[in-house]
């Protein structure tokens, strides 16, 4: 497949019309859901004929058409995405997510069409869009995700929400690898390498790795706990003394184990109810408070089940905090 793609859109886009208070579905409609673009949005205009790579450490590799992925078993999932955030400011908190029902064929399947050599360790993702970012010149935009990752519902999606995907969505080709963040997810797919070592370009060296303590750093593969408070909305007015129901949208690569709502600054902290919805969707979570005069607005904190709890700053998935007034 050729190296050269006409664009829609050249260079960094992106389109973020959702605010927390205005998640209120659990599928996000698509004119609502994220979008952001790092080297800008390839015209997929071939559609049907265009055509995926897979190659690598495989035992017979394979060129196949959108139309040939199509007449593969349909596979569909709802699942969070969410934006890991700008990679030239990784502290800062991000709350760019949508909930979304997507549609393909399952990676695995094609994994097990072109069998898997033993010294495979990971699989590279290569999408068609290329060019500069940060005043770098990037390449081809391409992204890894370990090889054990791929039995988790990973897909390579044709389909968003019921219809086929928009040129900015990634169409006709894109991964979905639910559970993780967007970046994640290629669009404008065109090759899968399967390889022992990780990718070597910007996006998996120089960018979307967080520090640790011991001076090394991980990957951004994993979504880390998260809540966001839908209702009350921000600078909402309530009357003091009175009996308020607080919901709101939860989500994590891990099951979670907790939210918690907290309406004195994170001095306490009161269990909230969780709605719990199958796959990879994000679970409500709703919790009624009284209202009192000291309360000026409302946090809420997610715990997985391995301990991981929101953190109050510092992190892309730093605690939300919705002001409030109190009559």
């Amino acid at each position: 497949m050729s190296d050269e793609f006409s664009y829609k859109i050249r260079g960094f886009f992106g389109r973020i019309p959702s605010e927390p208070h205005d998640l209120t579905d659990r599928i996000t409609r698509t004119e609502a859901c994220i979008v952001l673009c790092h080297l800008g949005v390839v015209d997929g205009h071939t559609a049907d004929d265009w055509r995926l790579e897979i190659g690598g450490l495989v035992e017979r590799p394979k060129v196949l058409t959108v139309r040939e992925l199509k007449s593969f078993p349909r596979h569909e999932i709802a699942s969070v995405h969410q934006c890991a955030g700008s990679p030239l400011a990784p502290d800062k908190p991000t709350r760019r997510v949508c909930n979304v029902s997507w549609a393909g064929v399952r990676l695995d399947y094609l994994l097990k069409m072109v069998g898997v050599e033993r010294t495979a360790r990971f699989v590279w993702s290569n999408g068609a869009d290329s060019g500069e970012f940060g005043g770098i010149e990037c390449g081809h935009y391409v992204k890894d995700l370990p090889l054990s990752r791929a039995a988790n519902d990973v897909l390579l999606a044709y389909e968003m929400n019921g219809s086929g995907l928009l040129p900015e969505h990634g169409f006709p080709l894109r991964l979905v690898v639910p559970g993780y963040y967007g970046t994640n997810s290629v669009k404008w797919l065109r090759k899968i390498e399967l390889r022992a070592e990780r990718a070597p370009g910007v996006f998996t060296t120089r960018w979307y790795n967080d520090p640790e303590p011991d001076g090394s750093t991980r990957p951004v593969w994993e979504i880390a706990p998260q809540s966001i408070i839908v209702s009350p909305k921000p600078d909402s007015r309530l009357n003091s003394g009175g009996l308020v129901q607080v919901w709101g949208w939860a989500w994590g690569d891990s099951n979670l184990a907790a939210v918690e709502l907290s309406s004195d600054d994170g001095a306490t902290w009161q269990q909230c109810r969780l709605e719990h919805a199958p796959g990879w969707s994000w679970t409500k979570f709703v919790c009624d408070f009284f209202v009192t005069e000291r309360c000026t607005g409302l946090l809420s904190r997610a715990r997985s089940r391995s301990g991981e709890l929101q953190p109050v700053t510092g992190r892309r998935n730093a605690i939300y905090r919705v002001p409030i007034s109190v009559l």
